[in-house]
């Protein structure tokens, strides 16, 4: 795994999460103070978890573990129930092997960006470009979405910044034929990493998603043994229409994870729950702001923590 992904940066996490915090979750411990377990208890836990996004079947499984917990635990005491409902949030929130999804196995790691249009996609490229940089690894930019005014500009601007080449062709272009050329080049420098980002997808126009997949046709064909990853993009202050848009792209391809942008942004953090659970997609990065050096990689531990503002084995 690689010493990024197991740094832990529990400031920025908590930043990240304040308005979700206040808004919603600092009201969650307050309803468990010295409060009775019973069905007024239940109920505003419920209405308050729905209100931070976490979504209704997510929230009902939540709730139901808690109190099959609680029932046969024989659990009377609140602040012990509060205590299990922090750890079943955490356990919602792990996914099987998901600090290894960006792992470098093999050079280079290709890892395609995806998401709609707004998202934040190129800066978070930029900052994962930047995380990469720490680890003393080499990365290539390929600057495939050809079709949205200035993309290809803006991705070149943050290479100037970064010190990275970007490979791209002009706007309109076969964004196929950029994912092609960015792998030669990637491996002919023998870079460590080649991040590709792609266009913004209306995740509801079929032959748009079909364009991706023609992206991964092409790089697989040209090199089956560069591994591929792909990375979906994704803006925290859409909440569950996030959630949508996950499992539209999901449908159609096999996503590895999700940068979580603008959670600094929103008091609908509760998402990533039902992003993780709903789709057993892991949240693998956050944007805790608009600096390049506002990213921390995500843990499920850290942030039910943050959430709540103590301890999540409290």
């Amino acid at each position: 795994m690689l010493r990024f992904l197991r740094r832990k940066d529990k400031d920025k996490t908590v930043k990240a999460v304040e308005k979700t915090r206040r808004a919603w979750f600092g009201q969650v411990a307050s309803l468990f103070r010295g409060a009775k377990l019973d069905d007024e208890l239940w109920d505003d836990l419920e209405e308050l978890l729905i209100a931070a996004d976490i979504g209704v079947g997510t929230t009902q499984e939540l709730l139901d573990r808690l109190r099959k917990r609680v029932h046969d635990d024989r659990v009377s005491d609140s602040e012990a129930a509060f205590s299990i409902l922090k750890q079943e949030m955490v356990g919602l929130l792990q996914v099987e092997h998901a600090g290894d999804r960006l792992d470098i196995e093999g050079k280079p790691l290709v890892i395609l960006v995806v998401g709609v249009n707004g998202v934040g996609k190129t800066t978070s490229i930029a900052k994962l470009t930047r995380i990469y940089q720490a680890e003393g690894k080499q990365v290539l930019l390929g600057a495939a979405d050809t079709f949205r005014a200035a993309a290809i500009e803006q991705l070149q601007v943050w290479g100037e910044r970064l010190g990275v080449d970007v490979i791209a062709h002009k706007a309109n272009g076969d964004p196929a034929a950029v994912a092609f050329d960015a792998l030669q080049a990637a491996k002919a420098r023998k870079a460590d990493v080649l991040i590709i980002d792609t266009a913004g997808r209306l995740h509801s126009k079929t032959n748009l998603m079909e364009e991706i997949k023609k992206v991964q046709r092409v790089l697989t064909r040209q090199d089956e043994d560069s591994p591929q990853r792909v990375l979906l993009a994704l803006d925290a202050t859409t909440g569950q229409n996030g959630l949508h848009q996950a499992r539209a792209f999901t449908e159609t391809l096999n996503c590895d994870g999700v940068f979580l942008s603008k959670l600094d942004g929103t008091a609908k953090g509760g998402v990533v729950v039902s992003i993780t659970r709903e789709l057993q997609l892991p949240v693998l990065f956050v944007g805790t702001g608009e600096g390049l050096d506002d990213i921390t990689p995500f843990d499920p531990q850290d942030f039910v923590e943050a959430l709540f503002g103590g301890a999540a084995h409290a």
